[in-house]
Formats: C-alpha cells, structure tokens, sequence
C-alpha cells in the first residue's frame, strides 16, 4: 500500500516552518540569557517548546513527515531544550556554584543530548504511550517555568533559589537517561476512546495554569515529573506483582 503524499508539495515547508520557528525562539532564550533577561529567556523556551509540538503535528496533518524533517527537529531540540536552559541557568545563578554550576548546566545539555539519540534509535521500536526518560522538552520547560515561579519566593528565601536551581539541574539530568516511564500524550486510541474526559482536561489544565502562570506553570511541570517516578516506581511494580499472582493460580 502507497504512503499517502500530500495535496501540495509547499505542505512539506509547513512543519520545517514550525521548526525554525522553535529554533529562532531558542536562540533568542539564548540571546536574552546572555543579556541577563531571564524571565524573557525562560519565555522563549516555553514558546520554543509549543512550535516543537505544533511541528509534528503538522507533518502528520498534511502527510509530510520525513527523515530530514526527524534530524532537523532533533538537532533543533538540542539548541532549543539543551543549550538554552544551559545557558539560561548558568548565566542566572548556577555560576555562583563554580565548576559545580558548570557541571550542572553542562549536564544538562550532555543528556539532552543523550536523551534525544537514545529517542531517535528507539522511534518506531517501543510503544508510543511513553516516552524512557523525561522528555528534553519537559526537562527545559522545568527550568524555564522555575526561573518564572522564582518571583512568588519570600525575599527571606532568595538565597535559596541558586541551590534549588542547582539541584533542579541535576534532577532532570538524571531523569532525561533514566528508565522512568512518562506518558506520551500520544496514544489516539485512548484519546478517541475517551474523546469527552481528554478534552474537558486539557481544557481545566490550560484554565488553570492561564490563570497564574508564573506559579502554576512551573507546579504543572513538577507534577509531570512525580507522575513518572510515581508510575514506575509504584504503579509498575504493583502490575508486575498483580500479574505474577494470575499466573501462579493459572499454574495451580
């Protein structure tokens, strides 16, 4: 059966559009980061991570998904969602830290970097109903939404925000080659079987976070981390136990 192929050959422009468009935001979060415009910086990557997502799904739309389309995405990903928050974190606060707020922001850009080659050779491969390790996107997203979130922190608590930083580096840098399991999003199946639900709660999210947020934005994204290490540390081996006790019966 014949892959379907687009009404129009300028479809194939759309989703590269999209990624550019991801690619500029990242390199002007790095620009602003330099300049010391961070809450500007966090911004960009939080708007670079939304062309990243508008991207694939135009090219599942118009039926122009490539392998040039996948490298340039990937590559994008990495100045994007590697470089920037780096950037960002060391020019913000992690430099107060010396070498060790050198290793932090390197860390992050290494396992992005690590995360996105890992992704690329398991595409196609694994189920699509969760990402191995936390996304490079979600992981830029964590640091750019705390940068944002920094301003609700008493002025008596300040002094703790470059070690929180720090350790927030290094959390989503373990995370990003680790082996939690965190939802895709992706699975049409569910979403289609549960059309009414997925809606109404995408809907609340986006009210929710709209209305605050600086202070919500950054609470979505932590909560997206806990959700996978609650999922693969408690749910998984409780399914693993559930099921070596119906095999037992079967056997007896």
């Amino acid at each position: 059966m014949e892959h379907l192929k687009p009404k129009h050959r300028g479809y194939y422009l759309l989703p590269n559009m999209m990624t550019m468009a991801s690619l500029l935001a990242g390199f002007m979060g790095i620009l602003w980061s330099i300049d010391g415009r961070f809450e500007m910086a966090a911004v960009a990557i939080i708007v670079s991570c939304v062309f990243d997502g508008l991207d694939g799904k135009l090219a599942r739309l118009t039926n122009s998904a490539s392998d040039f389309g996948v490298q340039l995405d990937s590559l994008v990903d990495l100045i994007a969602f590697g470089v920037g928050p780096a950037v960002m974190i060391h020019q913000w606060n992690t430099f107060e830290f010396g070498r060790l707020g050198i290793m932090a922001s390197f860390l992050v850009m290494a396992c992005g970097a690590l995360r996105l080659a890992r992704f690329n050779i398991q595409t196609g491969k694994i189920s699509k109903k969760f990402f191995i390790g936390l996304p490079i996107p979600a992981a830029a997203c964590t640091l750019a939404t705390f940068v944002l979130f920094s301003s609700y922190i008493p002025e008596t608590m300040t002094e703790l925000v470059p070690g929180i930083t720090l350790g927030l580096a290094f959390l989503v840098s373990i995370l990003m080659v680790s082996n939690v399991r965190y939802a895709s999003f992706k699975d049409a199946e569910v979403i289609r079987a549960h059309r009414f639900s997925a809606t109404v709660t995408a809907l609340l999210v986006f009210v929710l976070v709209a209305s605050e947020p600086k202070l919500l934005s950054f609470v979505f994204f932590i909560g997206y981390i806990i959700s996978g290490l609650i999922y693969t540390y408690f749910f998984l081996p409780l399914r693993g136990k559930s099921f070596l006790r119906e095999s037992s019966h079967k056997i007896s």
